[in-house]
């Protein structure tokens, strides 16, 4: 402890593992409010993540057929949709059933039901255009929602290293 305070005297500013992390804007959130909070944010996050990975496919799909001229094999289809150009396969589970909407982007709506012409490579192109401007929309509001997740997070964290026994009361009866 002694380390952390000399830490702190010395003006580096950083956080240490004792020091509770309690945002503001949480202040007015019950226990309950904060853990229901964080989860709606978990859950936005999971349905988020789940449209980013259609995204990602669905260009990748895209992008086979511009390279393949437009015949894509049931075997080339799987690898693409497998292969996460890292070498490693996609293996994540959503936890979100694909009906749920995104309200915030509807052309995803639209990318889905909208015939594209694997020969026509102007179509293909802006499809491909309209699914980039869609994942980078995706990717700000994930970014947005971490950045919620982390302060509730850190409020949670703060508040039970403030009260360790507040910890006990998502035990059951």
């Amino acid at each position: 402890m002694a380390d952390n305070k000399k830490t702190r005297a010395q003006g580096s500013g950083r956080s240490t593992l004792t020091d509770p992390e309690l945002s503001p804007q949480l202040a007015g959130l019950s226990l309950s409010e904060l853990r229901a909070y964080r989860q709606q944010l978990m859950d936005e996050e999971d349905r988020v993540s789940y449209w980013r990975r259609l995204v990602h496919a669905r260009l990748d799909v895209l992008d086979a057929e511009i390279r393949n001229s437009g015949t894509l094999s049931v075997d080339k289809l799987i690898q693409v949709l497998g292969d996460t150009g890292a070498g490693r396969t996609r293996t994540a589970l959503a936890r979100i059933r694909p009906a749920d909407p995104l309200p915030e982007l509807p052309v995803l709506a639209e990318m889905w039901v909208t015939g594209i012409d694997p020969h026509d490579a102007d179509a293909i192109k802006d499809a491909m255009e309209r699914l980039r401007a869609a994942e980078v929309k995706l990717t700000g509001y994930r970014k947005a929602l971490h950045q919620r997740l982390d302060e509730a997070t850190g409020d949670l964290i703060g508040r039970y290293r403030l009260d360790p026994s507040l910890a006990l009361s998502v035990l059951p009866g």
